[in-house]
Parts: structure tokens; C-alpha cells; sequence
């Protein structure tokens, strides 16, 4: 007599599945699974995602640099690449990140692993365009950003945390930013400490930033010195960094000499190299991040060259043995519950990608994981 063992077989692995599912996101076990999930009106309204004009996600456009209008999340387009010290084509990147968001929006946006659609959710989500930056004179751009980004995020949020509405206080939206090059992240970090003060930085990246201007020939003029690589050496030097609780991973950058470590941590950060996954895993990373950076008010910084340039080629300085697309989803989406208070995606230059869009689109589903961790924190209540 011949025992049939697949049933068998298949339920096991069902069951082993289910059970691993629940342990690594127990808000969607199989006992609640599309229980929670909240219902978007499927109507002729919504046309075919590849039409249409390119917004992130399909949001709502503002013109947030004419309006006061209330918003809780914003969109904004940093075009500026005059700060590159290797391959440029970063100002396209903005186009670039919309354009690969087309598969994104509120109908089919639930985030399963966070349980949440953020496109659908309490917060209003807009995209404000791009910020008008020349592009003859990096110094001119840069205080350009740093206006543009004021502008947006000093007015009220839409939907303000209860612990603000009830002391009086102003609520603010947050801002997340496409560049553009990294040098972006200065004015940005500027214009954030108007409100929030230090902030603690989590930077997703390959290379650490924190050059001081000499080692990337900045000593021959004052714009020289401020490029996508020593940003963060200026961030630090001007207070704009909580020295302690910020942090950089995925590094695997050369190095000058190693003074290069103690410059980097003069400057207030601490450091995992992308090489360190293959023994902490995902896991190890991201309790390393949470114990790092605390409660504190935190920006989180992503150079799209943190992932390997197998799966995201469209960069300006790409280093081989990066992270994969899954990893970092993964990590990003293990943040969850801390306060960011803002967060910038750069680095993507369109020009070097395949026909397929694959940096584009891997950059705009980084930034459906950040969007979705903010919906999911709720209002800001700093």
C-alpha cells in the first residue's frame, strides 16, 4: 500500500510558513490577516499607473512654496548635482524617483509588513515639487534648499499630535527630500534645527561623509570644500548633529588613512560597515540603529549607493559588495517607532540606469518604507 504524503508534506510547510510570518510580524498573523486593512474605493477614477503625471505616488501636488496651506508629509524635489566629485546626473534624480513611484499609490498601498497604507491613512500627503536651485553656483543652490525646505516645513501640520494641540505649540510637517547629490543634506539639516535643534542622523550609506575639505581638495576654494563629501564635516562643525546617538551604516568605503575613523567619530558618529550584516544579520543591524539613536528626534539620510550597484547602478559613486533592496526595506521597515522628523533620498541619477528603471524604482520603494514608518509613528509630538 502507497501512502500519499504531500498532504502532509504541504501542510507542514503551510504551517511552518504561517508561524514564521507571525513571529517576524505579528500585527499580520493569519488570524487577522485583511481584517484590519482599511477599504479604498475601487472606481473609474483611478487611471492606469502608467499614465498621468508623476507625482510620488500619485499624491496630490501643492505648490507649498507659494501656499501656507496645512500638510502633514511633503515631497520635495532637490534638483542639484554641482557638488559631485564623480559621475553627475544626480539633478534628474527628483523626475527619476517619481517616475519609478508610478506602482505606488493609495489604491494597492497597503505596506503588509508594517500594517499600514500610508497612502490612505490619517496623515495628508503631498508632493510640492521641486525647489528652483541654479544650477551655475553650488553655494547660491544650497542656500536656495535651505530657504525652499524652511518654507515648506515652518507652517502647521494638517493633523496635529494631541500633546501639541494642547500646549499651544506650532506642529510642523515633515519633509522627505529627492535629490539631487548629498550636499543637500546640509541646508536641510539647517533649516530642521530651526525647529527641532540637534537632531541625531541615520545615514544609509556607502561612503561616510564626514571628509574634512582638505582630503577632497577643498582647500582650494570655499565652494570647493563643501561637496557630497564632507557635508556632514560642516553639519557637525555647526552644532546641527547630536554627537553620540547618529550613526552611518552600510560603509564600505576606502579610505584616505585611517584618521579618517577618528575624524568620523569627532563628529559624532558611530559606525557599521555593510560587511557587518553578514554576521549580525538584519536584525543585528537594526537593534544596533534603535540603541544607538534612542528616543532622540532623528533625520534619516539614504545615498541610494548604499545597495549594491547589481541591483541599483544609477549613481554617482557607486562601491561594489552594497546591500540588497530586500535588506534595507527590511531594516528601514525595523525603525519603526522612532522620531523621525524627516528624511532625504539621494544620489539616484537616472542617466545610468538599465531600460527596466531598476534604481528608480528600488529608490522609490525605500521611500514607500519611510513614508510608511511615518504614518505609522502618527503625528509628530516633538
Amino acid at each position: 500500500m502507497r501512502l500519499n504524503w504531500w498532504p502532509l508534506v504541504v501542510g507542514i510547510v503551510l504551517a511552518r510558513s504561517e508561524t514564521a510570518q507571525q513571529a517576524f510580524y505579528p500585527e499580520h498573523s493569519a488570524t487577522n490577516k485583511n481584517t484590519s486593512i482599511p477599504s479604498v474605493k475601487k472606481d473609474s477614477t483611478y487611471g492606469p499607473i502608467y499614465a498621468g503625471l508623476a507625482t510620488f505616488g500619485f499624491v496630490p501636488t501643492l505648490d507649498c512654496f507659494a501656499s501656507d496651506e496645512p500638510f502633514d508629509i511633503g515631497f520635495v524635489g532637490l534638483p542639484i548635482d554641482t557638488a559631485t566629485t564623480y559621475r553627475p546626473g544626480a539633478r534628474f534624480g527628483p523626475n527619476g524617483i517619481r517616475q519609478g513611484s508610478r506602482r505606488l499609490r493609495i489604491l494597492g498601498g497597503y505596506n503588509v509588513p508594517l500594517a499600514v497604507n500610508p497612502f490612505a491613512d490619517w496623515a495628508k500627503v503631498v508632493d510640492c515639487g521641486d525647489v528652483g536651485a541654479t544650477p551655475y553656483d553650488t553655494a547660491l543652490a544650497l542656500k536656495q534648499i535651505e530657504e525652499g525646505h524652511r518654507k515648506t516645513m515652518n507652517r502647521n501640520a494638517a493633523t496635529p499630535a494631541t500633546e501639541v494641540a494642547s500646549t499651544g505649540r506650532k506642529a510642523h510637517p515633515r519633509i522627505i527630500s529627492l535629490g539631487g547629490d548629498h550636499s543637500v543634506t546640509l541646508p536641510i539639516l539647517r533649516s530642521i534645527a530651526e525647529v527641532h535643534g540637534p537632531v541625531s542622523v541615520i545615514h544609509f550609506d556607502s561612503h561616510l561623509d564626514t571628509w574634512q575639505p582638505k582630503e577632497s581638495k577643498g582647500q582650494d576654494s570655499e565652494t570647493a570644500a563643501l561637496n557630497h563629501g564632507t557635508y556632514f564635516y560642516y553639519a557637525s562643525k555647526e552644532g546641527l548633529i547630536r554627537n553620540g546617538t547618529s550613526i552611518h551604516a552600510g560603509i564600505r568605503t576606502t579610505l584616505y588613512d585611517l584618521d579618517d575613523y577618528k575624524n568620523d567619530a569627532d563628529c559624532g558618529f558611530t559606525l557599521l560597515e555593510a560587511w557587518e550584516i553578514d554576521e549580525m544579520g538584519p536584525k543585528g543591524i537594526i537593534k544596533a540603529i534603535r540603541s544607538t539613536v534612542g528616543d532622540t528626534p532623528a533625520y534619516l539620510s539614504i545615498d541610494i549607493d548604499v545597495i549594491d550597484p547589481s541591483a541599483a547602478p544609477a549613481t554617482g559613486t557607486p562601491e561594489s559588495g552594497g546591500w540588497s533592496t530586500r535588506e534595507l526595506r527590511t531594516i528601514i521597515r525595523g525603525l519603526k517607532g522612532l522620531n523621525l522628523v524627516g528624511a532625504d533620498l539621494v544620489e539616484v541619477a537616472p542617466a545610468y540606469d538599465t531600460a527596466a528603471e531598476i534604481t528608480q524604482i528600488a529608490a522609490a520603494d525605500v521611500l514607500y518604507e519611510v513614508l510608511s514608518l511615518m504614518v505609522k509613528k502618527g503625528p509628530l509630538a516633538l
